[in-house]
């Protein structure tokens, strides 16, 4: 499983502990609702900017974004 597909599953996770829908965290975060389903499917490269947003919605930090997440790219 590759880096962006993981980080949008634990995006998932995150938000579904909140229980925000996909449009709560877009408004929160100010993306668009599909740029969050695209983003949680793992067919997204979000900024660091925008990651930022996303956590801050999360109420959570910046790395708790990407813990458990293991890079199995060279």
């Amino acid at each position: 499983m590759n880096t962006l597909t993981q980080l949008g599953m634990r995006i998932r996770y995150l938000r579904k502990q909140l229980g925000m829908s996909q449009l709560d965290l877009a408004l929160e975060a100010n993306v668009n609702k599909n740029y969050i389903s695209d983003l949680e499917r793992g067919a997204r490269n979000p900024s660091v900017l925008v990651l930022e947003r996303i956590a801050s919605a999360l109420e959570v930090d910046l790395s708790t974004l990407f813990k458990g997440i293991q890079s199995f790219e060279d």
